[in-house]
């Protein structure tokens, strides 16, 4: 990692943590995950060698540098997700700060419409830190975007597990998948879209 890159990181810790400590509006609160929380998503989009990532709230750009900084060997993308303006500015100029313009599309928006808007089996790595209310309506085009083999990740799974139980009920009844509780950071379920049919996975 460059040294612009690994300064920026720092510095985004250190102002996620001021901010959210002083702001009593939540939506001005960056909520950012943890640094471990960034290695390990920048471990597993390398070990998987993702090129196509989508993720789901941008928030400052935090995360999103992470996934970004995953995909530059293999000249892949990070798509993400962001339906606050003031955020998605927030994040478009630290991706600017360090030249990380290149591997990441921003889009500002539902991510509701945008998930119907995508076609089938675009990304090999789904990243969810977002409105955790709507992660159950959103499964079905999930799975529907998602590659055979493909992982999705999804933030916050202990720290507000009774928000995602409902979900994470929902994934694990769905044939076809596998998914586990990492303890890692916020705590990350992980979920994979198994490259066998449908028989198998029953039988």
């Amino acid at each position: 990692m460059n040294q612009k890159l690994a300064t920026l990181l720092n510095e985004l810790e250190e102002y996620g943590k001021t901010n959210d400590a002083t702001m009593t509006d939540r939506s001005l609160k960056m909520l950012n995950i943890t640094r471990d929380t960034g290695e390990f998503l920048l471990l597993i989009a390398r070990a998987i060698e993702a090129r196509n990532i989508l993720e789901i709230g941008t928030s400052n750009g935090y995360s999103t540098l992470w996934l970004a900084y995953a995909v530059q060997p293999l000249s892949g993308t990070v798509t993400t997700v962001e339906r606050s303006q003031f955020k998605a500015d927030l994040a478009r100029e630290n991706f600017e700060r360090v030249s990380m313009v290149p591997w990441i599309k921003q889009h500002v928006g539902d991510a509701t419409e945008f998930l119907k808007q995508q076609v089938d089996n675009s990304f090999g790595l789904i990243f969810l830190d977002s409105d955790r209310a709507q992660y159950v309506g959103w499964w079905n085009d999930l799975q529907r975007v998602m590659t055979l083999g493909g992982l999705m990740i999804v933030d916050n799974a202990v720290s507000h597990a009774n928000e995602m139980k409902d979900f994470v009920a929902v994934v694990r009844q769905t044939p076809g998948y596998l998914a586990s509780l990492v303890p890692v950071g916020n705590g990350e379920l992980l979920v994979l879209k198994q490259t066998f049919g449908k028989k198998q996975i029953e039988g």
